[in-house]
């Protein structure tokens, strides 16, 4: 349907547009690599106006135009192709840039300009950004790789197919689990990238921080192994892991404010003293270290696989029928006994399930809350402890006193 909006001859002026921008970059193109070039402006400028000529010719019940119009020039690019291969010149990019142009040309006329429009731009910027784009496919690991097309999977693929009602008494809705899976997922995998480069270059605190964003447990046990294996950097390493837990309080904020807003009223200002705490208690003084000493903690792995989603998911639906029993049969003391133990492994499914099944922010869900978070500091100082022998006392009264000040938290 088209916008009544725009005139003709706006439409037909943003064709030309467009069409020059491309037909520019492809000339420049050619120039600076003193390459031959398949057309330049003035070529591209008239094939977005022949373009734009058949969707007019369409307008007026000419169907038949359009596809001469695009098998035509589909022949000439062909033609040029062929004699580019005669003199030793390969690729098909600027053949295929005369199509793109072509047809952005038509739906300037034929549809909503925001079409064209995103073409046109989108186009120019993977001509323009050709040394950028294969740079960075030199760099980009097998594993990362696969790992985005499993997230492609997973969101466009399985989360749509799946039913979207409740079943159960328990009121499990398929559709919604998987959602906070992708939904943790996601806030993982954009981590881990940071992590991964921004990490090397700024060393342990900032690999602590961005870590938090993926797993805060993952870069406890990480920091303590290089303290471990180097303990001259064993503060810096302590600094990052209590960093990324002070972390770990924001990321799971976000998560609740986008799985259930109502519910950030009543807990946020917890979360947040929790988190300054956490950055108060990794302020240290710090000598200056050669750079060739500055490791950064290890980066998680990747966090968006399918077997990881699948047992985030398992674990979500386990903790919300334990939560429901555990409430049903014990009471709020059960609620807060589960909350504790919880606390030694991932806490995020614990978390998500309490907030995806109140139906108000109640006081034994935001106290359980709060007392995962607790149990989860004191293991996570454990987990430090043990690795790095020589950061014992100073890791035991940080966590220590971070994990007691979740008491008084409590009570507020």
């Amino acid at each position: 349907m088209q916008d009544i909006s725009w005139p003709f001859y706006v439409r037909f002026f943003i064709a030309l547009g467009l069409s020059f921008l491309i037909g520019l970059e492809r000339e420049s193109s050619g120039v600076a690599t003193k390459g031959r070039v398949f057309a330049g402006v003035r070529t591209y400028s008239l094939i977005g106006v022949y373009g734009f000529s058949c969707g007019w010719l369409v307008s007026i019940n000419i169907p038949w135009a359009l596809p001469v119009g695009i098998i035509s020039l589909t022949a000439l690019a062909l033609a040029g192709y062929l004699a580019k291969l005669k003199n030793d010149f390969v690729g098909w990019t600027s053949e295929v840039a005369a199509l793109l142009t072509f047809v952005m040309g038509a739906l300037c006329l034929l549809t909503d300009l925001w079409v064209p429009m995103a073409l046109g731009i989108v186009g120019t910027f993977l001509l323009s950004e050709k040394a950028m784009i294969e740079k960075y496919v030199e760099r980009l690991d097998n594993a990362e790789f696969l790992a985005v097309v499993k997230f492609l999977l997973i969101t466009l693929i399985i989360l749509p197919v799946l039913p979207n009602q409740d079943y159960t008494e328990f009121k499990l809705n398929p559709r919604h689990i998987w959602q906070i899976v992708v939904l943790v997922s996601t806030v993982g995998f954009a981590g881990y990238f940071l992590t991964k480069k921004f990490g090397n270059r700024a060393g342990l605190w900032l690999s602590g921080l961005l870590g938090g964003i993926v797993s805060s447990t993952a870069v406890s046990i990480s920091a303590g192994r290089t303290a471990q294996y180097a303990p001259e950097r064993g503060v810096n390493a302590l600094q990052a892991t209590i960093l990324a837990s002070a972390v770990m309080y924001v990321r799971i904020l976000v998560l609740i404010w986008i799985i259930k807003p109502e519910f950030v009223a009543s807990i946020w200002f917890k979360l947040a003293i929790l988190s300054v705490i956490g950055l108060a208690l990794s302020i240290h003084k710090e000598g200056e270290v050669p750079s060739s000493e500055k490791i950064p903690v290890q980066a998680p792995k990747n966090p968006f696989e399918i077997r990881p989603s699948l047992v985030f998911a398992t674990l979500f639906v386990v903790l919300s029928v334990v939560t429901v029993l555990a409430r049903r049969f014990y009471g709020e003391t059960g609620l807060i006994t589960l909350a504790a133990i919880v606390g030694v492994t991932d806490i995020d499914p614990f978390i998500l399930s309490i907030v995806n099944q109140a139906t108000v922010a109640q006081n034994p869900a935001i106290s359980a809350i709060i007392v995962s978070m607790m149990s989860n500091t004191i293991v996570k100082g454990i987990y430090f402890g043990f690795l790095a022998k020589n950061m014992r006392k100073s890791t035991a009264w940080r966590f220590g006193l971070w994990a007691l000040l979740h008491l008084p938290i409590l009570l507020i």
